[in-house]
């Protein structure tokens, strides 16, 4: 039975949403659950809603990872919080897979320090799967500011691994973001990328992809650097709340729209579910040893349980060895190019 070590410190509404996003999974999943954090507010929120924290291995610690924090800190001042045990912990053998709601940048700073990297790799990816028919894999979503076009070749191997694993999509289409569609648009890295991409032909390649496309199914798989990644998530992000909003006061505008919006109310449950990313579980950190699953700050117990889900089918279907497996044979390709271009 595969373990999942959970944080359940971090987020906007821990522990509570965490804790009973745990008792979710547990009922729903065939694995083991360890709590890690402040035992007395575990057992606290658990009374209080009928919870029973007895069916699960909990690992005290009263230190938290704040949103303020620096992200070296769960590797130096706070490697006692809950967080930093976890994924020390997950490097130990000592769980399968973890899950947290916690720091962003903490939580990739020690996936990749204390978990650390897989061979081959230059830099881990945050890989965000876009709330769309069907799921769209972005990354980097918000990492990696400053990339190379051969780390956007890795994310897009990465991508293609993870596309094929979890989400069954047999032959994922693999786009660039960038500000047009030619070959020859954006900067040099842009460029570059294209030219690695077109080139490799265990990648399906589908060209560059501009911001208006993303939505258009055109690609399964998004690659770009963390910083154009993250401003275009949080931008679809935003864009879907003001949608529902709109909708929203567009059927609450008189007695002949509310009269409208209780014929049409079932469906509008279907359209808010589809914008709506916890459905999905959370963001992998592809590149790391052990899956580490990265849940949205403000994850209710739903979306907590799907975090943890993913986890555990990460776990299960043993992507890192195949990530790594993947990652090798791309640096043992790229060798080779290098060694027959070099002058004997």
């Amino acid at each position: 039975m595969k373990r999942i070590l959970v944080d359940v410190m971090g987020g906007d509404h821990a522990p509570l949403e965490m804790v009973k996003g745990a008792h979710l999974a547990a009922d729903e999943l065939d694995c083991e659950l360890v709590l890690i954090g402040n035992e007395e507010a575990i057992r606290r929120v658990a009374a209080e809603n009928d919870l029973d924290p007895d069916r699960f291995e909990i690992v005290h610690t009263e230190a938290v990872i704040t949103m303020e924090d620096s992200p070296i800190a769960v590797r130096r001042a706070k490697a006692d919080s809950s967080m930093g045990i976890s994924l020390r912990m997950l490097a130990e053998g000592k769980g399968d897979a973890m899950v947290s709601t916690g720091n962003t940048g903490a939580l990739f700073a020690g996936a990749t320090l204390i978990v650390r990297k897989i061979g081959g790799l230059h830099c881990p990816a945050i890989a965000a799967l876009l709330p769309m028919q069907p799921p769209v894999l972005l990354l980097d979503s918000g990492a990696n500011l400053n990339v190379s076009a051969e780390d956007l070749e890795q994310f897009a191997v990465m991508g293609s691994v993870y596309m094929r694993q979890a989400m069954g999509v047999e032959n994922p289409r693999v786009g660039l973001l960038n500000n047009g569609s030619e070959e020859t648009k954006g900067t040099s890295l842009q460029i570059e990328a294209y030219r690695l991409l077109s080139e490799n032909t265990d990648l399906n390649f589908v060209g560059n992809v501009e911001g208006n496309r993303v939505m258009q199914d055109v690609c399964d798989v998004l690659v770009t650097d963390g910083f154009s990644g993250n401003i275009l998530l949080k931008t679809m992000e935003g864009m879907g709340k003001l949608m529902l909003k709109t909708m929203k006061d567009l059927f609450y505008k008189n007695t002949v729209t509310k009269a409208a919006a209780l014929a049409v109310k079932p469906y509008l449950g279907e359209v808010k579910k589809s914008f709506d990313a916890g459905e999905y579980g959370g963001a992998p950190i592809l590149g790391v040893q052990k899956p580490v699953i990265k849940a949205h700050g403000s994850s209710d117990a739903k979306a907590f349980k799907n975090a943890i889900r993913q986890a555990l089918s990460c776990a299960e279907k043993d992507l890192t060895g195949d990530l790594a497996s993947a990652i090798s044979a791309l640096s043992y390709k790229r060798k080779e190019e290098k060694e027959k271009a070099e002058p004997s």
